[in-house]
């Protein structure tokens, strides 16, 4: 385990410390209320995540671990993307970051588009080619915005969405998610 911090390791706020645990290691890092609800939920404030900036280039392990996943979680955001282009990780922490990525929703499966990005249920995606839609007598054409994705819950390769009214299955190797 690493030092207890008396400051977020992240933003740098002193008010209402916690600790997380940086699976799959025996690790954790000192986190603000604010950045520990971003890390293990839903992300509201995308602003406030600028601060990764500092933190994917810190000294302690753990903290660049948590910062390389939360800019992964964060790539719709062109400031994220940019960081993550530039970020170096070395092989061993790059593994362990990535470890907990694909641990991180508990045995579920992660749907990817076409670059190998993170799809979520609600995304918004484009079609990257043009798709015959069958039984449905019409063809989803390239550059077709598709909204409020599911996913499909037994299959990381499909993904469903309407294009024309219809409720279709798209493969995720034609999709690109939208920023």
């Amino acid at each position: 385990m690493s030092e207890t911090s008396s400051v977020c390791e992240f933003c740098s706020a002193s008010e209402a410390l916690l600790g997380l645990a940086v699976e799959p290691r025996d690790e954790s890092v000192t986190l603000c209320v604010t950045c520990r609800e971003g890390m293990t939920g839903n992300i509201s404030d995308a602003p406030h995540w600028k601060c990764l900036s500092d933190a994917i280039w810190s000294e302690v392990p753990a903290v660049q671990v948590l910062a390389y996943r939360q800019l992964k979680r964060l790539e719709s955001e062109a400031w994220a993307r940019d960081l993550l282009e530039i970020a170096y990780l070395d092989p061993e922490l790059l593994e362990w970051a990535e470890a907990g990525l694909s641990t991180s929703r508990a045995g579920d499966l992660v749907h990817r588009d076409c670059n190998g990005v993170v799809l979520a249920a609600g995304d918004t995606v484009t079609l990257i080619k043009d798709l015959n839609v069958k039984g449905a007598g019409f063809t989803a054409k390239r550059g077709t915005a598709v909204r409020g994705i599911s996913l499909v819950a037994d299959n990381e390769g499909h993904i469903e969405g309407r294009v024309n009214g219809q409720r279709i299955v798209i493969l995720t190797e034609f999709a690109k998610k939208s920023g």
